[in-house]
């Protein structure tokens, strides 16, 4: 009897986990229904942002081609990267609300609350990205290669946005005050400005060309460029010309860095 409790105890806690998870994520989930405009809100901004640049501001100095080829992918990736403010947000709102320590008090399994976040974050993710896409179509922006391109190109964003995701859970359990994310937007934009998203780093002084090619964000963007067949001004420095390990290699890292330091402030949080 004991021995088999002992060798079904993993499938049971695994399940127990899976099961917390999933109810943590319809939670989050639930909040679509109950919190419309802040959705819509999240969806219609960045779709005002690529009109913006395609339209009154325009570009392109430095690329070969309809800027419009050059502009999507990069919208996109900084699309991923805008994530960030909205998983920080959440998270401090429950952190201040009190939530997550209920949560804690629970008996549940203390791995569901990080789950169900990064799940329902990352099911936004894709509704936020097949939004992008189907507003870049409508103003006449393309992909030019095959499916399992458009698919690798799509894996990517999506893998760069699972590495904000967490470096959000850890910079809002850090900061642990909706108030402070303020702090966290005033540096993303500038960071996702000092990438090549929407200008080429061949228009810049050379040394600030430098820094935007090794931005992980300009990583993405040039990998994602070249999967749909776009167009784009390729620097001849080892960052652009390697852009797709990159666009793998610096999520990975970030994800290595800010999963653990997570999951440690997660704990940390009962003490």
């Amino acid at each position: 009897m004991s021995a088999t409790y002992t060798t079904n105890q993993p499938v049971s806690t695994l399940s127990t986990a899976l099961t917390d998870s999933w109810t943590m994520t319809r939670r989050e989930l639930a909040h679509w229904a109950r919190q419309p405009v802040q959705v819509v809100v999240g969806l219609v901004f960045p779709v005002m942002l690529l009109v913006m640049f395609t339209y009154l501001i325009g570009g392109g100095r430095g690329i070969d081609g309809d800027f419009k080829d050059y502009l999507v992918p990069g919208m996109l990736t900084m699309t991923m990267a805008f994530g960030l403010e909205s998983t920080m947000l959440a998270v401090t709102q429950d952190l201040g609300k009190g939530v997550i320590d209920r949560f804690r008090s629970m008996p549940m399994n203390s791995a569901a609350v990080l789950v169900g976040r990064s799940v329902a974050d990352m099911l936004q993710s894709v509704v936020g990205l097949a939004v992008m896409i189907a507003v870049g179509y409508v103003i006449g922006w393309r992909w030019h290669d095959g499916a399992a391109s458009f698919l690798a190109a799509v894996g990517l964003l999506l893998l760069f946005r699972f590495a904000m995701l967490w470096i959000g859970i850890y910079l809002a359990m850090v900061a642990g005050k909706p108030e402070l994310v303020q702090a966290v937007q005033i540096l993303v934009w500038p960071i996702s400005f000092l990438s090549n998203a929407i200008a080429s780093p061949e228009a810049m002084p050379s040394w600030l060309g430098a820094v935007v090619e090794w931005n992980p964000m300009s990583a993405t963007a040039t990998a994602v460029r070249g999967l749909f067949g776009n167009p784009g001004a390729v620097g001849d420095s080892w960052a652009a010309a390697h852009a797709e390990m990159l666009a793998v290699a610096w999520p990975l890292v970030l994800i290595a860095v800010f999963f653990p330091l997570a999951v440690r402030r997660f704990r940390d949080l009962s003490r």
